[in-house]
Order: C-alpha cells, then sequence, then structure tokens
C-alpha cells in the first residue's frame, strides 16, 4: 500500500496543504484559518494520511526565529488531536521556488495568490519525501 502523507505550510491567513502519495507531493487545498484544525483532522481522514508534514520556518541562518517557535506551539496542539505522527520540516525557500515556479508558468498574479499556499506545502513535502529511505 502506498504511503499517504499531508504536508502543511502554516501561514498566518492561510494553510497550504499537499499531498503526497508514494515519492510525489502534489498541491492538494488551501485552508483558511478560523476552523482549521478540524479541518486539518478531516483532511487526514480523507486523504487516508498517515503522516503530517509541518513546515518549520528557521531563520536563514538556520537559527528559530519567532515564527518557528510559533509553529512549534502550534504543532504540539495538532499533536494532541490528530491520530497521526505529525513531523517538523524545513521549509525556508518554498514560498520562494513555489512563487518562481508560478511566475514560470506565466502565471497572473491574483491567481498566484490563490495557489501558492499549497505549491509551498508541495515544494516543503516534496523535499521531505525524497529525504526519506527508499521503501525497496
Amino acid at each position: 500500500m502506498t504511503r499517504r502523507v499531508l504536508g502543511l505550510d502554516l501561514g498566518t491567513k492561510r494553510i497550504g496543504v499537499a499531498l503526497g502519495t508514494g515519492a510525489v507531493a502534489t498541491p492538494y487545498e488551501v485552508v483558511v484559518r478560523g476552523a482549521h484544525v478540524r479541518r486539518i483532522r478531516e483532511l487526514v481522514e480523507e486523504t487516508g494520511a498517515t503522516t503530517v508534514v509541518v513546515g518549520l520556518p528557521f531563520s536563514l541562518d538556520g537559527t528559530k526565529g519567532p515564527a518557528a517557535v510559533k509553529i512549534e506551539k502550534e504543532v504540539e496542539h495538532l499533536r494532541t488531536v490528530l491520530d497521526v505522527p505529525v513531523e517538523l520540516w524545513d521549509e525556508r525557500f518554498t514560498t520562494v521556488t513555489a512563487h518562481q515556479s508560478l511566475m514560470d508558468q506565466k502565471m497572473k498574479a491574483d491567481a498566484r495568490r490563490r495557489v501558492v499556499d499549497k505549491v509551498a506545502a508541495a515544494v516543503m513535502l516534496q523535499s521531505w519525501l525524497d529525504a526519506q529511505p527508499s521503501a525497496d
């Protein structure tokens, strides 16, 4: 059976969600903050995810700034409400990479804003998937 993993890019207003199946991450959904914890629980169930990977926004020098500390606290809460493991993964440059990829596709700014969060989540999750030991 193929492993299914949810990737989350926890922004201040929106949460980008990606789904990893096997070795490939795909943008999945953008969740607006509010009832997001309930929606994340629903997503874990409806996708059959066995792990949730949350992007940790390290500073450029690799240290944990205020944003990373805030995410760690949020992950602590998610670990109490989700029935699957929740892991943290370095998300430096994922949003920049996502924006660049969308601009390379000649996507207009308003369209980019609607999808960049889930694309950034997919970039982060793909990095995590690539770092996992091969199941061979």
